[in-house]
């Protein structure tokens, strides 16, 4: 019934879900990949799944194969509504994914606004977590972001949280550095203007 709950979750199937639960069906079953119901319903973009799971006492925090769970999944894919479902419902914010960085690292690489937002207003992550590569989310807006006006967004949002400015990564180089050798010209004037070095 596990994988029969995985699938269901996965499909958007309300009513089946709801028989296997009913049924006792295993909701922090795994699949081969490690995936529960949640964190497959969580890939499939499935919010009222989601819920559902929550509302049976599914255990949100649980981490597949490659450590990703619920929460880091809908934080760094831009699942909003997921997100402020898990955040409501107290999902663990200090677990991290296989690059050891927190949702907002990636929310904030990919240029996830409003989970970047969400995150930094509604939770207790650490806006300065740094990541297995030596990287903090401002510095990944700086390397991996592509300057336009999602990244340029973020970089305010992490600048007005009170991010760090001059953590610099494994090789000394700053947020602003990063901004400026990459032409990033909007985000190293807001780096500039809140007192970067």
């Amino acid at each position: 019934m596990g994988n029969e709950l995985i699938a269901a979750a996965q499909r958007g199937d309300v009513q089946k879900l709801v028989q296997l639960l009913e049924q006792g069906a295993d909701k922090n079953g795994r699949d081969h990949k490690g995936r529960t119901a949640m964190l497959a319903a969580t890939h499939a973009n499935k919010p009222e799944i989601v819920r559902i799971l929550i509302d049976a006492g599914a255990d949100m925090n649980l981490q597949d194969n490659i450590k990703d769970n619920p929460f880091l999944y809908a934080g760094a894919q831009g699942r909003l509504e997921i997100l402020k479902l898990l955040i409501e419902a107290g999902a663990d914010t200090k677990l991290t994914n296989r690059f050891g960085g927190s949702a907002l690292i990636p929310a904030a690489e990919k240029g996830h606004v409003e989970n970047v937002r969400v995150l930094l207003t509604s939770t207790d992550v650490n806006i300065d977590h740094i990541n297995n590569l030596g990287w903090t989310a401002l510095l990944e807006v700086a390397i991996l972001g592509n300057g336009g006006q999602r990244h340029q967004q973020i970089a305010q949002l992490l600048v007005d949280h009170g991010a760090d400015l001059n953590i610099a990564d494994r090789d000394g180089v700053t947020s602003l550095q990063h901004a400026r050798r990459n032409g990033f010209a909007e985000i190293e004037r807001i780096l500039v203007k809140a007192g970067a070095k």
